[in-house]
Parts: C-alpha cells; structure tokens; sequence
C-alpha cells in the first residue's frame, strides 16, 4: 500500500527521550516499510525514518496563529498528495484532514490517544461518510459516545512497544525495589507511588521528568522524602536506563489520578517482564490482566497489600501476554487490517 501518516510536530520521531505516541508512531512506520509498503511520514522536521519525510512546523507551537499555520502545511501537503496514496492515518489534529474529507474514494483513518471532540468527529462523518474510521488506543477513549448523533465506525487498536527492544527479567531479588517512571505532576500520582512503598516496607526507584508548573508540587510532595535509600530519584531516563530500572524493579507502580488513555510505560514494563500495579482508571482495565500481568487497585492500601501478592505471578508469563497484546508486530498488522477494511468501503 502507498500510506500517508501525519503526526504533530512537537517532537521529532522516534523521541530522544519523552514522547509516547512518537514512539508508537517509530516502530509503526519502520514496521510498515519493513513489510514493502510506501510511506509517507509528515513530522518534525529532526525526525530520522525510513520512510519519505515530509517536515514541518516549528516553535514555537502553541498560541492561535503557529498552531493555524501548522494545520494549514499539513492540509497543503495532503491537498498535493490526494492522488497518490491508498491510504491517509492522521495522528495528529482532524483539523488538518479539512480539505480532503468530502473525497470519498479517498480512505483516511484518524487516531485518538486524548479527549474527543465529537462534535468535529459528527462533521466529519457527514463529509466523509464510511471512507474514514477512527482508533482509539483503548476502549475508555470513546466509551462515551454520544448517543443520536452519527460518529461513525471506531475500533480499540492499542498503543504497544516494540518487545525485542527490552531485556525480560525472569527473576528479582526478594527486596527488590518498586519503581514509578513517568511526569512528575499529581495526576501521575508519584505521592501515592511513595505511599504505597511505604506501607508496602519496599523500597521506590522514582524516574520522569519534572515539570514546571508543578514545581511546589515536587518541591512539597515528593522531594521531602528522597533520601537515597529508601526513595531515590533518578531524574529522566534514557531507553537504555529504561531498561535497566525497570527490569530489576519488583513492579512498577501506576496509580494514576485520571482517566489516561494508554500508559505506554504499563507496556515498556511489561516487556520487561516486571508487573503492573496501577490504579483501576483509564485504560488499566484494557492493560492489566489480575492476576496474570499485574493487578488493578482501587486505593494505595489496596495497591500496597498487592505488593504482598507479586509472589504469585510468573514474569515469564508477564513478558509473554505482553508480546502477544502490545508488540510492535501486533499493532503494525492490526493498522494494516483497518487499512485494508477502509480502502474496500471507500470504493
């Protein structure tokens, strides 16, 4: 197939450290080229891919006027491109699909992994009719779904990571640590992840990026109780690290304060072969299977007493569940599959 993919230009993919959906985005374009199609990627402009690069955007991106600008290079580049692509798969703002949604014999596939404006999603439907699909990257991003209104066909494709990249830990030590790695701000919930390991008796390896506008946040909540021993920050970490902090870890602590889409890290430490203790929000109910992969918690006493229960689970069978959901492969051939479905009705 002959396949267009657009993507924001925020950050260049694949991400030189954070950028979940750029990571998605890596692996499936690699993953496309590998299996003989063409593909068009249109990213940042310091994206290194396989495919032919198309770049565009830059800072600074927020605010009315860059923001338009950058919709327009994208509409402008797919405007130029109708006639020579099977297939378009926008991941970035359906905004910038404007142009080309009343071509009907065009398919388009259009990505969530945030909130969704359903109204746009209704427009759209009425300009493009069965020609686009929609993916969410887990069930909770369109589970409400407004009744009444046609928003057309969606299907759950999930997020995932490419398995071979990461080293499965089929043992740890009995007091090895926990781990939480992601955004230091209070949605990620890092204070529960410190108040878990204390009433668990376990020791917490903290990785991520800070924040700005969390600064006293992290300066009140979080940096008090790093001592080096017990809790220990690591700063933001590389994939190499990545790696190497998760695969030793006992589990890794996901007790989110808020409905996330996909935690693509839930995904990274499965690879590992290392368990998922997450708050019961968002997509944890798509990603953590009790009992099998890790085990879904409804409070940090619930979380610190499944600690208690690591013993049970197999990580050899934590590693093998995640390659048979989340790897690269499964995903590259599930966006393969609605491309194929999308051409047909868009005949």
């Amino acid at each position: 197939m002959r396949i267009l993919i657009t993507a924001d230009p925020y950050i260049p993919i694949p991400p030189r450290l954070y950028g979940g959906i750029e990571r998605i985005l890596d692996f499936l374009v690699r993953g496309l080229v590998h299996r003989g199609h063409s593909v068009t990627l249109v990213a940042h402009p310091d994206s290194r891919t396989p495919a032919e690069l198309v770049p565009y955007g830059r800072p600074p991106h927020f605010g009315m006027i860059p923001r338009a600008t950058e919709l327009a290079q994208v509409a402008s580049a797919l405007w130029r491109r109708r006639h020579a692509f099977d297939v378009i798969h926008s991941f970035g703002r359906l905004a910038a699909l404007l142009p080309i949604l009343p071509l009907r014999r065009l398919p388009k596939v259009q990505s969530y992994q945030r909130d969704i404006p359903w109204t746009s999603i209704a427009r759209a439907v009425r300009l493009a009719g069965s020609s686009i699909a929609f993916t969410g990257c887990a069930s909770c991003v369109f589970v409400d779904r407004p009744s009444g209104i046609d928003t057309g066909r969606w299907l759950t494709i999930p997020n995932g990571v490419d398995v071979a990249g990461f080293t499965a830990t089929t043992a740890v030590a009995p007091d090895a640590p926990l781990m939480f790695l992601g955004r230091l701000e209070p949605i990620k919930g890092p204070h529960h992840a410190i108040a878990i390991a204390r009433l668990a008796n376990r020791r917490l390896i903290i990785a991520g990026n800070t924040v700005p506008e969390y600064a006293t946040y992290f300066d009140q909540q979080i940096a008090p109780h790093v001592d080096g021993d017990r809790v220990t920050y690591v700063g933001t970490v590389d994939d190499v690290q990545k790696n190497m902090w998760l695969g030793q870890s006992a589990a890794f602590l996901m007790p989110i304060d808020w409905e996330e889409p996909f935690g693509i890290v839930m995904a990274e430490a499965l690879a590992c072969g290392t368990p998922v203790i997450a708050f019961k929000r968002g997509s944890v109910t798509d990603i953590v299977r009790e009992g099998v992969n890790g085990f879904a918690c409804t409070s940090v006493e619930d979380a610190a007493a499944a600690v208690g229960r690591l013993h049970t689970l197999d990580r050899r069978r934590v590693r093998e569940d995640c390659e048979a959901r989340f790897d690269a492969s499964v995903i590259i051939t599930q966006y393969e599959q609605l491309y194929d479905e999308t051409i047909r009705s868009s005949r």
